[in-house]
């Protein structure tokens, strides 16, 4: 575990991510994170769950009308 400091940054607050960690999640400078809020903190990831639910959605879709699609695709 590594603990971080907020820092004042204009009216908002930031932190800093060390670089072994940077590396080690394959971030950039720039990339958005997503803040989850749970019941005991909140987690920061590169990963979007909204686009979980949006490809769950396609792949039920894709699985529905997957002869009319190949069809199409012709």
């Amino acid at each position: 575990m590594q603990t971080i400091k907020l820092r004042k940054v204009g009216n908002s607050y930031g932190f800093t991510i060390p670089k072994e960690v940077m590396e080690k999640y394959h971030l950039k400078e720039g990339e958005e994170l997503h803040l989850i809020e749970e019941n005991d903190g909140f987690t920061l990831t590169p990963y979007d769950p909204e686009f979980e639910e949006w490809t769950k959605s396609f792949e039920k879709t894709n699985q529905k009308f997957k002869n009319t699609l190949k069809e199409l695709s012709k």
